[in-house]
């Protein structure tokens, strides 16, 4: 059985990151384990003890929040920007014709274009399909009389973990879904 990947939170329940099993176990064996959320557990069986003849077993939750203080650093508050998060945010679609694509048909486009002062980030890119890109070039939306669907937005910590993540089992995505923006797509493609 392959083990998904444990969404940790902090003690507060807001999501934090996704942790493997063994990292999760670590959390269990130190006793940081403040609290645990969904239907998913996972039995693992370790070690035998010297002393009891038995073997060890550790039960871990598919949510699991950690005692303690999370450092979240300015920078972390805005997830990084990638294409194969932001083609996730935008469901594979061109922002511009509307049209489904492969990843491989897909470009990023600043929607404010570099060469007159636009930045990389969240709130100026969309998903585009090559044909529509290469036709706007370095054009605002308006100057190609391209408008687009959806406005580009910064997906919050929660809608980042849904994106970065593409085997997400039920309970977690339902957890995350709601502490979701009001900007979110929905991210219901998990």
């Amino acid at each position: 059985m392959t083990i998904p990947l444990i969404l940790r939170l902090d003690i507060s329940g807001q999501p934090v990151k996704w942790i493997p099993w063994q990292e999760a176990v670590n959390v269990y064996s130190k006793g940081m384990v403040a609290w645990t959320a969904g239907e998913h557990s996972f039995p693992l069986h370790g070690g035998i003890s010297r002393l009891t003849g038995r073997q060890s077993i550790v039960e871990i939750n598919s949510i699991i929040a950690v005692k303690g203080k999370y450092k979240r650093h300015q920078k972390q508050a805005i997830p990084p920007l990638n294409n194969r998060e932001l083609f996730s945010r935008d469901h594979s679609l061109c922002m511009y014709c509307g049209s489904e694509f492969r990843e491989s048909e897909l470009t990023r486009d600043h929607v404010v274009p570099i060469s007159q002062g636009g930045l990389n980030l969240w709130s100026n890119v969309v998903t585009a399909c090559k044909r529509c890109n290469t036709h706007k070039g370095g054009r605002t939306p308006e100057q190609a009389n391209m408008p687009l669907l959806a406005i580009p937005y910064v997906p919050n910590i929660a809608e980042y973990l849904a994106l970065r993540n593409r085997r997400i089992l039920a309970d977690q995505m339902d957890f995350l879904k709601t502490q979701f923006g009001d900007m979110s797509r929905h991210l219901s493609g998990h």
